[in-house]
């Protein structure tokens, strides 16, 4: 198991230490080297510093290396693995199980040689014991054949009779445990036989009657036996012991097997066995030993004859084998393990089974030799298990437990070699995909950016042809069917934009602008947007922005609106009662005023329906965690970052728990019918989010289910106070002034309850310049006017307030006038249009002026100026006029380029740079622009398409930049004069890429190309405007 053990874990254990030592060497060997660079050897003078030591150990160190990368190389190349690592498992595999098989062959060998050894002892136990009790007993009948000879045979006469014998053998059978049976045979001549019968009594008996028919026991009669038949000697039995008497008077040399055991015992001396027979009475197998009986002691070394001549009788010991064995094995207490036979093997081929059965259970046998003292005769003992041999469990459960463990640490190594090929393979796929997906992501680059291209092109027309049909005569049935086509147009372009936000999103190729914008005038062109919806569902809708937010900030004004219209519009989605309240302050206020405008409650909250906690929406933002406060404050103490956090609440149906985890998910919803109840693509979080990012912002929510939802989101831009010089606004403003001079001094008292809802009112209307008062009701709003020592011009009461007094106070409030005798206007507002109509009607009086929620600076300057009778310095054009003068005259005596190789463009672009005053001269292709706009020309500004046939736009503008820097070039040395380059040094006209491509057209490529910015169709006349007024110098007129 060590081998297998040091290969399962050699290649990898091996190979991190061989790392790790190398790493430490490394370490500590260059440590010491830096160390002792400078050494000198003072003894033997040889300098450490010459160069020499540091020689030899990157010397070292290199071939170490070397050693280690043709390890790695041998060791983990994926080709050597897939070369021979299979086969390498195969040979572990077939090798393993050789081996557990020759495992357990060799322990099943050992449990077999241990199980014959067991059996060889048993049987060779067996066998001495019954050779020692044969001895034993053998030796008894030799003593008595000496008895014979000296008592009978030496005494006359005769000391010995038949009773004498039969009871001295009876009584020392104990000696003789072996033998059945004694009985003596004395030698009868033929010439005696007569004489010898006489004196006996009796005939010599025939024996082979006898043994072809065996008697049982008590059946024998002598009178049965046929006599001897006449030979030249007989032996007859005159002695027997009374377990064999029945053999008295038989001849012994009549039987076939006991004559030929007789003469052998009378010529060798020594004691002869028979073949087995039956036994006569017990028809047992059995055998004689017979002991020849001299007249005289002979010397050892008498010849044949002289035996025969001294002979007198024969002495012959019956023994029952069986019952000799029977007894035996009884006296051994594992006698029943295993199987016993006894052979006489005198014929090898046919050897005479003495005692035990033929059959066995086991294969197994053991055979040891028996010596029962006649080397005529042969005897063997087998010996068998009784039972089966048992299972091998230990070389089984070893050899397999081997096999097993084998198997598992070629398993571990080849799913270790899988796994790190299927690493590598992934990985390759992984590359692969990658490569595919970078394919597949620049080819629907390529064809969004077609789609764009080919749908905003013709969209551009459609909406840029529509907004020139709403500045001609129109009646009011057209004037609705213009701005249906409109609004509808201006949806699919907005589908259109989060599309194509999402696609730049997955790509990396969104970009954010850094221009100067009026925060508050964006957020008032989001409350334009909504306000429609917002009355039809008769909901609050309002925006607070705090008087610390600068007015004019840097950023992505675009973005920033895309941002508030997501939250806004979802919010107005899942609204139908209550309010929708936007909130922006800057970070510190917060930081520094934890507690502003958190609480739940009904009484502080616009509606006064509950809302979810906003604090919990911007829970977990850096902004407001100790580090990044700190950071915070540090920063903008030392630039001019704005951090603003931007809250967005509503009371409409909340998000459902299990789907606010994936609220930020692209195209996901809260439910399947949600986008069939409210529609949407779900994919406005998910671009808001991504904006927010790009702002180095944040982005959270709180949301209860049927309570509501507040987001919030911060986001960092640059103030633009301390750059309105680089930073110059030049786009149209429709709104009026947030401090307009003929609002400037008057006064108004807001009747409200409700504290925030008062808080919004007042906001709104200072920013005309007006100063407000909040009263609570209509006693406080009269009590303010009548100790007030200022005039009053304005009365705004809260729509709550007026339906609970039915127009009674108000009205009288309406009649009081001030000290030149003008009563103070009266303003109701109101969510819905019909709220105010209504009850009007229920009074019976005239009814005062509704403005309509939500406020703005714009709507609420006009309405203001209707009622107040103050003129309006403003110029706002509306359906059916032409652009005032001053918007005519912002473009004048400027010549603008327009290329494009699609007329409808030609004709929409054209039309709205008109609308400024400006000389447009329209082309279609890049050759032409070319041509025109090579230096010296009278072109201000150009706007060129991007993909054109022929020459696109980002060739041309790269030509026309060669063709200034050569001719800028020619300038200055000299070549061309100051009268034919008209007095301009230094020729660059601005080019901005005119591209329904929103994909491609980038800020970064646009720049590559030369360009000076690009606008996106469609277009509209003031975009077009911002863009080119960014480059030409304004002049007010």
């Amino acid at each position: 198991m060590s081998l297998v053990h040091v290969f399962g874990f050699g290649l990898r254990v091996g190979h991190l230490l061989w790392m790790l030592c190398y790493w430490i060497l490394y370490v500590i060997s260059m440590n010491w080297f830096l160390n002792n660079t400078g050494i000198v050897e003072t003894k033997s003078g040889l300098t450490l510093g010459d160069g020499f030591l540091p020689k030899m150990c990157f010397k070292w160190w290199e071939k170490i290396f070397k050693i280690h990368h043709h390890y790695y190389h041998c060791i983990g190349s994926k080709s050597i693995r897939k070369r021979w690592w299979k086969r390498v498992l195969l040979c572990w595999v077939l090798g393993w199980t050789l081996a557990s098989l020759w495992i357990f062959c060799y322990m099943n060998s050992q449990a077999t040689d241990k199980r014959k050894e067991t059996l060889a002892s048993m049987c060779d136990e067996r066998a001495r014991m019954l050779q020692d009790q044969f001895n034993v007993s053998m030796n008894h009948v030799q003593a008595m054949a000496i008895l014979i000879s000296t008592f009978h045979h030496g005494k006359f006469p005769s000391a010995i009779d038949q009773r004498t014998f039969a009871r001295y053998t009876e009584r020392t059978a104990f000696e003789r445990p072996l033998t059945s049976g004694v009985a003596y045979a004395v030698r009868v001549l033929h010439s005696e036989r007569e004489q010898f019968e006489k004196q006996q009594g009796w005939t010599i008996k025939m024996m082979d009657s006898l043994e072809k028919n065996p008697v049982h026991k008590d059946e024998y009669a002598q009178d049965t036996s046929e006599p001897s038949p006449v030979q030249e000697e007989y032996a007859p039995v005159i002695f027997a012991q009374d377990t064999v008497s029945h053999v008295v008077s038989l001849d012994m040399l009549s039987g076939e097997e006991d004559r030929e055991n007789v003469l052998r015992a009378r010529v060798s001396g020594k004691g002869v066995l028979t073949a087995p027979f039956p036994l006569l009475k017990t028809n047992r197998l059995g055998v004689i030993l017979t002991f020849a009986v001299y007249k005289r002691d002979l010397p050892s070394n008498a010849t044949p004859n002289e035996r025969i001549q001294a002979t007198d009788g024969y002495l012959g010991g019956i023994f029952d084998i069986e019952s000799l064995v029977e007894k035996l094995l009884q006296q051994l207490a594992s006698k029943q393990t295993i199987l016993v036979n006894v052979y006489d093997t005198t014929n090898y081929s046919h050897p005479i089974s003495m005692y035990g059965s033929n059959v066995s259970d086991d294969g197994l046998k053991h055979v040891s030799s028996l010596n029962f003292g006649d080397p005529f005769r042969k005897h063997e003992m087998h010996c068998r298990f009784k039972h089966k041999p048992p299972w091998p469990w230990l070389a089984i459960t070893t050899s397999f437990g081997i096999l097993v463990i084998a198997m598992l640490i070629g398993y571990i190594f080849h799913a270790t070699v899988n796994r790190i090929a299927k690493v590598e393979d992934d990985y390759h796929e992984m590359m692969e995909l990658k490569k595919r997906a970078e394919a597949a992501d620049v080819a629907k680059s390529q064809f969004l950016a077609t789609v764009s291209h080919e749908i905003r092109t013709p969209m551009n027309g459609v909406l840029g042809m529509l907004h020139m049909l709403m500045d001609t005569d129109l009646d009011v049935t057209q004037q609705d069917y213009v701005r249906t086509a409109q609004a509808s147009g201006k949806a699919l372009v907005s589908l259109i934009n989060e599309v194509l936000d999402q696609a730049k999103i997955e790509s990396g190729k969104l970009e954010l602008e850094a221009v100067c914008f009026d925060l508050r005038a964006i957020l008032d062109d989001v409350l334009s947007l909504f306000s429609g919806k917002s009355q039809e569902k008769g909901i609050e809708l309002a925006v607070y922005i705090s008087d610390r937010v600068p007015e004019m900030l840097i950023g992505d004004p675009g973005r920033f609106r895309q941002i508030i219209t997501n939250l806004m519009g979802n919010s107005i989605k899942f609204t139908d009662k209550g309010h929708i309240f936007v909130t922006v302050h800057l970070v510190e206020e917060l930081i520094d005023s934890i507690d502003v405008e958190t609480e739940t409650s009904s009484k502080n909250t616009l509606s006064g329906f509950p809302v979810a906690e906003k604090r919990n929406s911007w829970r977990g933002f850096r902004a407001f965690s100790r580090e990044g406060s700190t950071c915070h404050v540090s920063s903008s103490s030392s630039s001019d970052h704005i951090s603003l956090i931007v809250s967005v609440e509503d009371t409409g149906v909340g998000i459902p728990l299990e789907a606010q985890p994936r609220i930020f998910t692209p195209f996901m919803q809260v439910g399947p019918s949600i986008s069939r109840t409210h529609g949407g693509t779900g994919i406005g979080l998910s671009i808001s989010k991504c904006l927010v990012n790009l702002m180095n912002g944040e982005i959270g929510f709180s949301s209860i289910p049927k309570i509501g939802a507040t987001f919030t989101f911060t986001a960092v831009f640059t103030n633009a106070c301390g750059n309105s010089n680089e930073y110059k606004s030049q786009q149209i403003n429709n709104q009026p002034n947030t401090a307009s001079s003929e609002f400037q001094g008057m006064r108004a008292v807001v009747v409200d309850p409700r504290a925030v809802r008062a808080k919004v009112s007042r906001y709104h209307i200072e920013r005309l310049g007006i100063h407000v008062q909040v009263a609570p009701d209509l006693n406080q709003c009269l009590s303010t006017i009548n100790n007030g020592n200022a005039v009053v011009n304005m009365i705004l009461v809260e729509q709550e307030v007026w339906d609970k007094d039915s127009g009674g106070k108000a009205l009288a409030i309406s009649d009081l006038k001030n000290d030149q005798g003008v009563s103070a206007k009266l303003f109701l507002l109101a969510n819905s249009i019909s709220s105010p109509r209504a009850n009007a009607l229920s009074s019976g009086v005239h009814a005062p002026t509704a403005i309509m929620k939500p406020l703005r600076a714009s709507m609420l300057a006009a309405s203001l100026q209707r009622v107040m009778g103050v003129s309006n310095k403003g110029n706002n054009p509306c359906n059916g006029e032409l652009p005032s003068l001053s918007l005519r005259n912002l473009l004048r005596g400027r010549k603008i380029l327009v290329i494009d190789d699609n007329a409808v463009n030609l004709k929409v672009a054209a039309g709205a740079l008109k609308r400024y005053g400006a000389d447009v001269v329209c082309e279609d292709s890049g050759m032409k622009a070319m041509k025109l706009l090579k230096p010296p020309h009278n072109f201000d500004a150009c706007f060129m398409d991007i993909q054109m046939p022929g020459m696109d736009g980002f060739e041309a503008t790269k030509r026309i930049r060669d063709m200034e820097k050569d001719f800028n070039d020619r300038t200055q040395r000299g070549e061309v004069t100051a009268e034919a380059c008209e007095n301009i040094l230094n020729w660059h006209v601005p080019i901005l890429a005119m591209t329904a491509d929103v994909i491609q057209a980038t800020h970064e490529a646009c720049t590559e190309a030369g360009m000076d910015g690009y606008v996106s169709k469609p277009f509209e006349a003031e975009q077009l405007y911002r863009e080119v007024s960014r480059f030409l110098q304004f002049t007010p007129y």
